[in-house]
């Protein structure tokens, strides 16, 4: 550790958290039962909640352990979301990275809305709904209710697709025709609607159907 955490390995990084073993196995050869549970990819441990932990049955990975780990992760995924959140928004491929950092670990489709100023900064962003598995409905008056609060000049608008798929639906793109057209009484500019999955982003303007 006196050489930096880069240089120790995941399962003993993990180790650090759940920071002592049982009888048979040191904390090292938890962290390794754990990552070889989730075929060693770091994004599935992200993903798993303290249950999901727990059903994995890993003698000697109790609550106390899971709820330090899940924890530790939450942070690294705040950490890389207030990075991002200091950039100035310029292209589908900066939000989209954003707003990924946000979302692919959600298990379910949740909507949300970027609000930007006249410089594409980020004021805020915010969860409008949330939803099933496979869909989720944004109420277009909330949207722009929170856009005149936070005196917002554009947004853009985001959900997830648990399932992978990066195909926009028909309720996709009407609900943003939808946005867009009410946005405009207010002289708010609806920039982008951005879905993003596990298989990477899709960006309505980019593909010409905003």
């Amino acid at each position: 550790m006196l050489k930096g955490a880069a240089s120790l390995s995941n399962s003993e990084l993990l180790a650090i958290l759940i920071n002592n073993g049982t009888k048979d196995k040191t904390a090292v050869d938890l962290a390794k039962d754990l990552l070889a549970a989730v075929d060693n990819d770091l994004q599935k441990l992200r993903k798993l909640s303290v249950r999901e932990y727990l059903q994995l049955k890993i003698k000697g990975l109790g609550e106390a352990k899971s709820i330090s780990i899940a924890a530790a992760l939450e942070l690294g995924i705040r950490r890389d979301s207030s990075e991002k959140k200091k950039n100035i928004i310029l292209s589908s491929k900066d939000i989209a990275e954003y707003l990924r950092s946000q979302l692919q670990y959600k298990k379910h489709e949740v909507f949300t809305v970027v609000f930007l100023n006249r410089a594409n900064k980020i004021l805020h962003h915010e969860i409008i709904s949330e939803g099933g598995i496979t869909a989720t409905i944004a109420d277009p008056r909330i949207i722009l209710k929170k856009a005149l609060e936070h005196n917002a000049t554009a947004i853009i608008l985001s959900h997830n697709h648990p399932s992978g798929s990066l195909k926009p639906s028909k309720q996709d793109e009407d609900l943003t025709y939808k946005i867009k057209e009410a946005a405009k009484y207010f002289d708010i500019v609806v920039t982008d609607h951005i879905i993003v999955s596990d298989e990477g982003y899709l960006s309505f303007a980019d593909e010409g159907i905003l």
